[in-house]
């Protein structure tokens, strides 16, 4: 992943800010750089099929760009889900507002400025 090798860090250690639509209600995902997104366990903590936000639903719920969305600082906060896989790391790196800029942050700080609670969400 070039956002890794730019700063030097692993590509687990990227967070991916992911908006997903459950039903017709936007949620965030932020999912370690390594994993993929298992749709499946998204929606069952949800209760209901979840997808993957189109860009119009991105820049309506974050106020960002596919790409750049970061973790937090949306005009309302979304529900939120943290991969665990995350939280092992003493820094992480997540995307601030574009799609070619990263900052770093604990991973503490990432599940306090989300409000996202850890959840098993990779495939």
């Amino acid at each position: 992943m070039d956002a890794a090798a730019a700063v030097g860090c692993d590509v687990d250690q990227i967070v991916k800010s992911l908006v997903l639509m459950a039903d017709d209600r936007p949620i965030l995902v932020l999912c370690s750089g390594a994993n993929r997104v298992d749709l499946a366990k998204v929606g069952v903590e949800f209760g209901c099929e979840v997808r993957m936000a189109n860009a119009d639903e991105v820049r309506a719920a974050t106020g960002f760009a596919i790409g750049g969305a970061p973790p937090f600082g949306h005009p309302a906060p979304l529900p939120a889900l943290v991969d665990p896989d995350l939280l092992g790391y003493d820094e992480v790196w997540a995307a601030a507002g574009r799609p070619d800029s990263v900052f770093p942050l604990t991973p503490e700080a990432l599940v306090a400025g989300s409000g996202a609670r850890a959840v098993d969400i990779a495939l």
